[in-house]
């Protein structure tokens, strides 16, 4: 019996040391695909969730309470014929808020250049250094991308190694033919997204996402009037990037994920000036205005 108890510390002790990085959920709506075989997304949708939150992303130790949340929402549109399909994806995450219960969102993101070859039960493997599936190349970007972003959080420029595996991801499938890849004259794709994020130009982006998070959120349980400050120093930083370009797709990035819980910081708690930042808001995101005019 002794025996058997240290065994079964070490094991739990190495399951703990391999912990995956990756909490991921997966939904796929299939409301716009004719037919009644519907088994081959049960399995996707197993098989996908498999594949992100067990296989090792990095080589860092993540503990149980580390690990990060996410969600990935696919939606069919059509299925040209029985491996091929089309349609969108929805890419969420978020990170815990120190010293509370609450998870803050990071990224959300739609993706409608979402386009794959999937056959029911096929094994997925991630190969760093080319292109074998388009859906596993997705996932794969995806996850870089939200490691990238949580490392931000932490630290300043803590997720420069997950965006230039990110990156690496648009370099192998740049030659596959599917869109997403390559650069998009207008609007955000997987090309433009990352390539500016690892910008120099869009450095404010990044250092918003380290003030915002580690000095501001986290300081909200202890001291609300300096965590309100910071983030609005998070807010100039946007600005900042708003200065040097007026329709940088970073700024909209960064709206989708923050633009309600702004309203929320700045209109609960400790009483803070709101006039700038109001106006800061105003300028750098006109389309939320309505938002912006409702905090107090």
């Amino acid at each position: 019996m002794v025996k058997f108890i240290k065994l079964c510390i070490v094991l739990l002790i190495a399951f703990q040391a391999n912990a995956q990085e990756i909490r991921a959920t997966f939904e796929i709506n299939t409301d716009n695909v004719p037919g009644s075989n519907k088994q081959v997304f049960t399995t996707m949708e197993r098989s996908l969730s498999e594949f992100v939150n067990q296989k090792k992303w990095t080589n860092k130790k993540f503990k149980q309470q580390e690990k990060i949340d996410c969600a990935f929402i696919l939606t069919i549109t059509s299925q040209p014929s029985s491996n091929e399909f089309q349609g969108t994806l929805q890419v969420q995450s978020s990170r815990p808020v120190y010293g509370s219960s609450y998870q803050t969102p990071v990224l959300n993101f739609k993706d409608n250049d979402f386009s794959f070859r999937y056959t029911e039960f096929e094994n997925f493997q991630y190969n760093p250094n080319g292109f074998d599936s388009n859906l596993v190349s997705i996932m794969a970007y995806y996850v870089y991308l939200i490691l990238g972003m949580d490392g931000d959080t932490f630290a300043m420029n803590g997720g420069t190694e997950y965006y230039d595996a990110a990156e690496n991801v648009v370099n192998q499938a740049q030659q596959s033919g599917y869109t997403g890849w390559s650069r998009k004259t207008s609007g955000i794709n997987r090309f433009n997204l990352i390539t500016d994020i690892l910008s120099g130009t869009y450095d404010g982006y990044r250092s918003a996402l380290y003030i915002y998070h580690l000095n501001g959120l986290d300081l909200m349980h202890s001291n609300q009037a300096n965590a309100k400050a910071n983030i609005e120093e998070a807010i100039q930083s946007i600005k900042g990037v708003y200065t040097r370009r007026a329709n940088a797709i970073l700024i909209r990035f960064f709206m989708d994920a923050k633009s309600d819980e702004i309203v929320e910081i700045y209109s609960d708690g400790a009483r803070y000036d709101t006039s700038q930042l109001k106006d800061d808001l105003t300028r750098i995101s006109p389309s939320n205005l309505s938002k912006w005019n409702s905090i107090n």
